[in-house]
C-alpha cells in the first residue's frame, strides 16, 4: 500500500507568524520521500512613521504524520518574500532555528541550527529531514512566548512576596491597546536609579530572554529566593526598574517591529515630526506609561535591550552627537568605561562594530525619538541599547547552535557585574575617567565588518532600513 504522508503548516502559536503559499505533493522512492514547501512572511501592521509594513520575524510548526513506512521525509522550506522583508541584507550568514521539542523554558536547550540555510535569488531555503511523525518548529529565533512572560511575571511576584523586601514590587504602568499590562518589577533600595527595558521590537525575542536571565540572578528564582553577594551589593547600590517586555501585543501577533497598530516603539520616545506626535495613548501608550513612570523615578543609568538581523556581533549603542553627548566629554567616556566593563564580565560583547555615530549633531536630532537618545538627555545620565545577533555571535562562534536563548539569558545576568562597576562613575563630578585605562576609552563603532577593504553603500543608524536602491 502506498504511504499517505500528510504534512501540515501551522502559526497558531501566540507568537507565530508564516503564510502558506503551496506545498509540493511528497514524492515516494522506497523509504524516502521529499517535497518542498513555499512561504512567506506576513507583514506588521503599516508603520505611519517610517511608511513601511515591517516584516522578517517567523516562527511556525511543521507537523508530520503518515511516515510509519518511511525513514527519510526530506522538506525543503522556502521563503519566498524573503527580498521584501525590512533587511535582506541581513538573511545571507543567517541559519534559521529548529527543535523538535516544545516551546516550554525545559526545552531550551534543544534549539539547534539548521546549516542548509542559504539565500539565494531572493529566497530563503533550508532542508529539514524528518524521520518520524510529530512537530518541528522553525523560527527565526526561538520564541518568546506570551503564556512563558506570564510565567516569568509570577515566578518574580512569588520571590517578591517571599523576600518581604520593603519597596520591591511589581505594578502594571498600564494598558497596549489589546488590553495587556505593561508590566514593570521594582527591586533594590540603593540611591542610584537605573531602567532596563527590553523587547521594544516584539519579534527580538532574545531580548526577553535577556530579561529572564536578569531576573532570575537578582530574585534568586530557580534558587529558592538565594542571591549572590555581587547581586546583594548591586541591590544595595541600585533601584532598579526592569520591563520585561515593551511590546507584549506585537509579541503575541508575530510582529518584527510594530505593535497592534503599528507604531514602532523605538520611534516613539519624542515629537520630532510636527505631523506625528509621539509617544500617545492613541498609538504607542506603552512608551507613554514607561516614560511617565520614569518621570516619577528619574534616572541614573538606562538600558534598552534588542536583537540586530544584520550583525553577527553583541554591541552597544547610545547617545553620540546628541546635545549631551556634544556639550562634555562625560558621556562618552561613561560609554567607553560601561562597554569595557561588559566586555570583562561577559567575553560575548565587543567594541568595534556596531551601528555608526550619526554624522554630525544635527543628523543626530533626527533620532531624539529614539529611546536611548531621549532618555540620555532628559535625565543627564548614561542610556544604552544593547543589540545582540540573531545569527552566530562572531566573537565566539558555536555554529550548532549560535546565538540563542541560553546565552541572551547569561548576558542578562552578566550585566550585575557591570552594574557594580559603574555605580561610582554615573553620577560622578569632574574629569573622573582620568582613573580609566586605555582599553577602557570610548571606541566608535563601525558596521564594516565582512571582509578587509568592505565598505557599507550606506550606513545603518539605529535599526534604520538601508534604503533598498542604495
Amino acid at each position: 500500500m502506498t504511504p499517505s504522508i500528510k504534512l501540515s503548516i501551522t502559526a497558531s502559536h501566540d507568537g507565530g507568524n508564516i503564510q502558506l503559499v503551496s506545498q509540493s505533493e511528497p514524492v515516494i522512492s522506497g523509504r524516502t520521500a521529499k517535497c518542498t514547501v513555499k512561504l512567506n512572511v506576513e507583514p506588521d501592521v503599516y508603520t505611519e512613521f517610517e511608511k513601511i509594513a515591517h516584516c522578517q520575524y517567523f516562527s511556525f510548526r511543521a507537523f508530520v504524520s503518515g511516515l510509519e513506512d518511511i525513514k527519510l521525509f526530506s522538506v525543503t522550506y522556502v521563503i519566498d518574500n524573503a527580498d521584501k522583508v525590512s533587511y535582506p541584507e541581513a538573511w545571507p550568514g543567517t541559519t534559521i532555528c529548529e527543535t523538535s521539542g516544545s516551546l516550554e523554558p525545559s526545552d531550551d536547550h534543544l534549539w539547534k541550527r539548521n546549516l542548509t540555510t542559504k539565500y539565494v535569488d531572493g529566497k530563503l531555503t533550508w532542508q529539514h529531514v524528518h524521520t518520524t511523525d510529530g512537530s518541528t518548529f522553525f523560527s527565526y529565533f526561538p520564541p518568546y512566548t506570551y503564556n512563558r512572560h506570564l510565567k516569568l511575571i509570577a515566578d518574580s511576584v512569588s520571590s517578591i512576596a517571599s523576600k518581604r523586601e520593603n519597596g520591591y514590587k511589581i505594578e502594571s504602568l498600564g494598558q497596549t491597546l489589546q488590553g495587556r499590562d505593561i508590566e514593570c518589577i521594582a527591586v533594590g533600595n540603593g540611591d542610584k536609579t537605573a531602567w532596563i527595558i527590553h523587547r521594544q521590537h516584539p519579534g527580538e525575542t532574545m531580548a526577553e530572554f535577556f530579561a529572564e536571565g536578569l531576573l532570575h540572578r537578582i530574585l534568586g528564582i530557580g534558587k529558592d529566593g538565594e542571591i549572590d553577594d555581587m547581586t546583594k551589593k548591586v541591590l544595595d547600590q541600585y533601584r532598579i526598574y526592569i520591563v520585561p517586555c515593551m511590546c507584549p501585543d506585537g509579541a503575541v501577533l508575530g510582529h518584527l517591529r510594530t505593535n497592534s497598530v503599528g507604531a514602532n516603539l523605538n520611534r516613539e520616545w519624542a515629537t520630532v515630526n510636527p505631523e506625528y506626535t509621539a509617544p500617545s495613548m492613541e498609538r504607542s501608550p506603552e512608551v507613554y506609561a514607561v516614560l511617565k513612570k520614569m518621570d516619577e523615578t528619574g534616572c541614573d543609568f538606562f538600558l534598552d535591550v534588542h536583537g540586530d538581523e544584520e550583525l553577527p556581533y553583541v554591541f552597544l549603542s547610545g547617545a553620540e552627537k546628541t546635545p549631551l553627548w556634544e556639550e562634555s566629554e562625560r558621556l562618552k567616556y561613561l560609554h567607553g568605561y560601561f562597554v569595557s566593563c561588559y566586555q570583562r564580565a561577559n567575553s560575548d560583547i565587543q567594541k568595534a562594530i556596531g551601528y555608526p555615530p550619526p554624522d554630525s549633531a544635527e543628523d543626530a536630532l533626527k533620532y531624539m525619538n529614539v529611546a536611548t537618545n531621549q532618555v540620555s538627555n532628559r535625565f543627564k545620565c548614561l542610556g544604552l541599547t544593547l543589540e545582540m545577533p540573531y545569527k552566530d555571535c562572531e566573537t565566539n562562534l558555536d555554529p550548532s547552535v549560535g546565538w540563542s536563548p541560553e546565552r541572551s539569558k547569561q548576558l542578562g545576568s552578566s550585566l550585575v557585574e557591570t552594574l557594580n562597576s559603574m555605580y561610582l562613575y554615573l553620577r560622578a563630578e569632574g574629569e573622573f575617567w582620568t582613573e580609566f585605562s586605555d582599553d577602557d576609552h570610548y571606541v566608535e563603532p563601525t558596521d564594516n565588518f565582512k571582509e578587509d577593504g568592505f565598505i557599507m553603500l550606506t550606513k545603518r543608524f539605529y535599526s534604520d532600513v538601508r534604503p533598498h536602491d542604495a
